[in-house]
């Protein structure tokens, strides 16, 4: 071997030994530290966190780990504008969504995606990339990129340690905040919770006993309610009818109908109903119709009620709505005053009962809840009387 060679062999072999001298000081470095071994589980700086949101019934979750500032320069700093950010510290921070969503507008099919961000001093971008795997960014590739949305970023009070949350929630959407040092960087996430419920409705169907009337009376209420589909919901109803023939899946079938136009063959299925139902149903019924600003419905059906069961409760309670509807109010609270006197424990109310109808009436002046107890009605009578005097 020549001495040209040898001293070629010389340095490669320093160099090799350099690397492994620096390897070795940013391994015992690091477990001093406490970060992360390649043999051993120690605990990480960056903790790692999870945090999940059903929205409807799909799961949004986000996997990632929690720098903190500790002191230093972040957003322009350690984060400088224009690189990409893996959102958070060590492996990818991923998100996985249950179903197809959309990112800010942009579609997004479900999956899981690693995330990350592009710092920038007006805007920020968010990256959900198809690689999920990765070590951070440090691989990062835009041709795998999914979707790629730009946001507004918002300033904030301190913030020690990186978080991800979930605000804004509705039934179908919420925001994504990440909030780290004095800044928050949101982006929202919509889902078409109609449908995929719909969807998720039917698959349950099929998982469900063919002798259960409440699996499809529940499908087509649903339908219904969400002004989905009233041919399918009609389908249900009528399959829920022929397992068991009752008050709640006629009702059901009836609404089906008048969705579709069909007002004589709902008629009928309504009447069946009526005719099967208890007081109490018949009477939640007209509620129901009342709600859906099908009053003079609701009226008829409270009459039929009364007919059925004069001087009852919920008789005098119904007789009241028929002369409130007309605008006859001192009719109406002295039928509220006898449904009250005739409930169960009408005499002297407990402290409790008279602290609920004190706090209802002052509730009353200016909210008319959903469900109305008796004492609450009578209240809420009172003062449209007097306001009308």
């Amino acid at each position: 071997m020549s001495a040209l060679k040898r001293i070629r062999k010389c340095l490669l072999l320093a160099k090799q030994a350099a690397v492994a001298v620096l390897m070795a000081l940013a391994v015992l470095g690091a477990a001093g530290a406490y970060a992360q071994s390649a043999v051993l589980k120690l605990p990480d700086i960056s903790q790692h966190a999870r945090v999940t949101q059903r929205i409807g019934l799909t799961d949004i979750t986000i996997d990632y780990s929690r720098p903190a500032v500790r002191g230093r320069k972040i957003v322009g700093g350690v984060l400088a504008y224009g690189d990409v950010w893996r959102a958070g510290a060590n492996f990818n921070t991923t998100i996985e969504l249950g179903d197809a969503a959309t990112i800010e507008g942009q579609p997004l099919a479900k999956g899981v995606y690693g995330l990350h961000m592009i710092p920038g001093q007006s805007s920020w971008t968010v990256i959900f990339s198809r690689n999920s795997t990765s070590w951070g960014s440090f691989t990062y590739d835009q041709a795998e990129d999914a979707v790629r949305v730009t946001v507004k970023p918002r300033a904030i009070d301190p913030q020690e340690v990186l978080s991800y949350d979930f605000s804004e929630l509705t039934p179908r959407s919420a925001v994504v905040r990440m909030r780290w040092e004095r800044v928050e960087v949101p982006f929202r996430i919509e889902l078409d919770t109609r449908e995929l419920v719909a969807q998720n409705l039917r698959n349950q169907l099929r998982s469900r006993a063919l002798s259960e009337w409440q699996s499809y009376e529940e499908v087509a209420n649903y339908l219904l309610e969400n002004k989905l589909s009233a041919e399918e919901a009609l389908e249900d109803a009528e399959q829920s009818v022929a397992i068991e023939d009752r008050f709640e899946n006629e009702t059901t079938k009836a609404r089906a109908l008048s969705a579709l136009g069909r007002e004589d063959q709902a008629l009928i299925a309504r009447n069946k109903a009526l005719g099967m139902g208890t007081e109490r149903q018949v009477y939640d019924f007209g509620r129901g119709l009342q709600r859906v600003n099908q009053q003079e419905q609701a009226l008829e059906v409270f009459r039929t009620n009364i007919t059925k069961h004069p001087g009852s409760v919920i008789a005098h309670n119904e007789a009241a709505r028929i002369a409130a509807a007309k605008g006859d109010y001192d009719t109406a609270v002295k039928e509220m005053k006898l449904a009250v006197s005739q409930a169960p424990g009408a005499g002297r109310p407990s402290a409790a009962a008279r602290e609920r109808c004190r706090h209802q009436q002052v509730s009353a002046k200016t909210k008319v809840t959903r469900r109305f107890p008796a004492c609450h009605l009578l209240l809420v009578l009172r003062v449209t009387a007097a306001g009308k005097r």
